[in-house]
Formats: structure tokens, C-alpha cells, sequence
């Protein structure tokens, strides 16, 4: 599983998940930062990639068009990148068990 962290998202999280989600990258290290969703949601669907997001635009993307790409949509507002850190780490088997699943577009992580 190789996730695609927004803009939104420190692209410190690469470095920090190498080991358990190798081949991840940040929109940033792809040409993408600036980019407007549609292209990253290309980028993610031809790439093999689940975005991870606090954009609700990528949770309302995935009720319109299904996937590829699933989404995981960090819901906490405002909170640091250890935060995320945190709450990636604590959903890690919930990560792997969504990415592989026929099931679901999207998974929103509190």
C-alpha cells in the first residue's frame, strides 16, 4: 500500500511511514503542491496511490466518482504532524485492511 499525502499534510509523513508504507509520496515532491485536486486524484488512480487528506473536497470526490483512488479523510481540524503521526499509526491495520478491500471509497480517521 502507497499512500499520496496532501498539501495539507507535512511531507515529513513520507519519511516517517517509509518502512511500513514504502513507495508513499507528498504532493509536494511530485510537481502536485499547488495542484487543484483533479489532477492529484490522477495522479493517485494511475499511480496506485490512497490520498490522505484533512480536504473534505478528496471525501466528497470519492462519493462522486467511487475509486481508484480510495481516500482516507483525517478529520481532526487543526493539530500537529505528530498528531497525524499518532492517528495513522493507531489505524495502521485499519489502513492495510480498507486499502485492500473491495469495499468503500473512503475511510475517515478521527
Amino acid at each position: 500500500m502507497k499512500l499520496l499525502f496532501d498539501q495539507n499534510l507535512s511531507h515529513r509523513l513520507v519519511k516517517s511511514f517509509a518502512a511500513e508504507f514504502p513507495g508513499s509520496a507528498h504532493v509536494r515532491h511530485i510537481g502536485l503542491e499547488k495542484a487543484p485536486d483533479g489532477p492529484v486524484w490522477e495522479y493517485a488512480k494511475r499511480n496506485g496511490l490512497v490520498i490522505v487528506s484533512k480536504d473534505s473536497d478528496f471525501h466528497q470526490r470519492s462519493f462522486l466518482y467511487g475509486y481508484p483512488p480510495k481516500v482516507v479523510w483525517i478529520r481532526p481540524g487543526n493539530c500537529s504532524t505528530a498528531n497525524i503521526e499518532s492517528i495513522l499509526r493507531e489505524h495502521r491495520d485499519d489502513l492495510v485492511e480498507f486499502a485492500q478491500s473491495e469495499q468503500g471509497s473512503f475511510l475517515a480517521l478521527l
